[in-house]
């Protein structure tokens, strides 16, 4: 099928209590398999973000009053508009982040699903009783919780998934009757635009939904230390996240920072062609530049080297180019600088000793999917998280040592095993020490209504429609004592 035409965006806007308003200086936002600038945005001032905040301040008020049914009636209507408009999405997304068409699309596929999710928990979220007379001092009380939102929430979005990671903080936030401050990614803020405009047609009050614009280092500092800001939720580095936890204040906080995903695959599967097709996707879709994506394959000694073969394979059938060419599947990288960080890793782990067996080329900002053999644990592509199109296959003398060595890491985000033993699949839940445990498919499989968020360096808190919502939701506490 042919290349689909080019993106043109045009010129945006802040969008702050329900106007759409100038703001500074054009940030270019480029076609990033082309290197054409497709539209702008205004960087945001300080005044701008004052302005966002005390927007989102009135609009909590009129988010926490709406009843129920009508917070899920927003929601639902904007996930109808945004399947009547999924191609314009896919097409933007695609373009904007580089992702391959038939990735984007299933993105804007998973947004979708994501605020009809949100509908849906909007209607449900409740307190629970608590039995106080389970103490002596509890005799004669009566006593509940409820759900508050929080206020304002400020969403700091990465470029990787525009749309959904985006609908991941949105979507819970204004189920549970708080307003929102976005801050997206400045590489990736078009696709935020087009849902501001998704949210405004839907009947998000004025001030619910704001939209914002500019460098993490200012622009989202001021908005995640702000004083009126009652929540922050982050995706994005470890290094951010670690320097959010300091300047926050005292606010609830939701960080997603990523990982070094392993998978562990046992000596008794028997499709091995199957686990590396897989596997295939799971490391190189989106050229890799997805938390959760494979990165340590964990192969034991019978089986390694037909694993090695058979992955490679794999890798080598998945077609690269442009994103919006329907037959590809790997794209570009978010920018040429860090495709010539991912090159960097690679020649640095071959220096020590590691071995291409596929892939290790370069054209501008798009790297082809890399395999590598006897790279060794101190080695960054190991050890730290690649986000490229690069995955190392590793071996292991037996199932016990591969779960060890899939541990053996800062992060904690999920973890794989293929194994037909359900004893093999107990041990690993056991023993790895993530906050998401997959059997038989890869670390990349999410469901959005599942609790997501991982333990050690790969952040704090959990999104997931419901999981959200209480992060976003304070518990207040009911005792009722009867009158004399």
């Amino acid at each position: 099928m042919a290349v689909q035409e080019r993106v043109r965006f045009g010129e945006a806007k802040l969008f702050i209590g329900g106007q759409w308003v100038d703001g500074g200086t054009p940030i270019p936002v480029r076609d990033k398999y082309t290197g054409e600038v497709i539209g702008t945005v205004p960087e945001a001032r300080r005044e701008d973000v004052e302005a966002a905040v005390a927007a989102a301040q009135e609009g909590a008020k009129a988010m926490e009053t709406l009843p129920a049914w009508r917070r899920a009636e927003i929601l639902r209507r904007a996930a109808e508009l945004i399947r009547e408009q999924k191609e314009e999405f896919a097409r933007l997304i695609a373009a904007e982040a580089g992702k391959a068409l038939k990735w984007a699309r299933a993105e804007a596929e998973r947004a979708i699903w994501t605020f009809t999710i949100a509908a849906e928990e909007a209607r449900r979220i409740g307190g629970e009783v608590i039995p106080l007379d389970a103490v002596p001092a509890g005799e004669g009380y009566f006593g509940f919780y409820i759900r508050r939102p929080v206020g304002v929430v400020a969403a700091i979005s990465p470029f990787n998934f525009p749309l959904n990671l985006v609908a991941h903080k949105v979507a819970p936030a204004l189920a549970a009757g708080n307003a929102v401050v976005l801050k997206p990614a400045s590489a990736t803020p078009l696709t935020a635009v087009k849902l501001a405009q998704v949210l405004e047609a839907a009947g998000v009050p004025p001030g619910g939904f704001n939209l914002i614009f500019g460098p993490g280092g200012t622009v989202g500092e001021w908005l995640a230390a702000h004083p009126g800001v009652g929540k922050v939720s982050f995706t994005g580095s470890r290094a951010v996240g670690d320097r959010l936890t300091r300047v926050v204040g005292i606010k609830k906080l939701t960080l997603e920072l990523g990982n070094a995903t392993p998978v562990v695959v046992a000596d008794d599967v028997t499709d091995l062609g199957w686990v590396a097709r897989r596997l295939a996707i799971g490391a190189f879709y989106n050229s890799g530049q997805v938390c959760i994506s494979v990165q340590r394959i964990y192969g034991t000694r019978r089986i390694y080297e037909p694993l090695v073969e058979a992955f490679a394979g794999a890798a080598q059938e998945m077609v690269v180019g442009d994103p919006l060419d329907e037959r590809v599947d790997v794209g570009p990288l978010i920018d040429e600088r860090e495709a010539l960080r991912v090159e960097g890793w690679v020649q640095e782990a071959v220096s020590g000793g590691a071995e291409v067996v596929t892939g290790g080329r370069r054209e501008g900002p798009v790297m082809w999917p890399t395999v590598l053999i006897r790279a060794r644990p101190e080695m960054r592509v190991v050890r730290e998280e690649v986000f490229g199109p690069v995955a190392s296959v590793l071996e292991a003398g037996d199932f016990e040592e591969a779960l060890a060595a899939a541990n053996a890491t800062e992060y904690g985000l999920q973890v794989a095993v293929f194994t037909r033993d359900i004893n093999r699949a107990l041990q690993a839940i056991r023993k790895l020490n993530f906050g998401g445990i997959i059997i038989n498919d890869t670390p990349t499989f999410r469901a959005d209504h599942m609790p997501y968020g991982g333990v050690k360096g790969s952040g704090l808190g959990r999104e997931g429609v419901r999981y959200a919502i209480e992060e976003m939701t304070h518990v207040h506490m009911v005792v009722i004592r009867p009158a004399p």
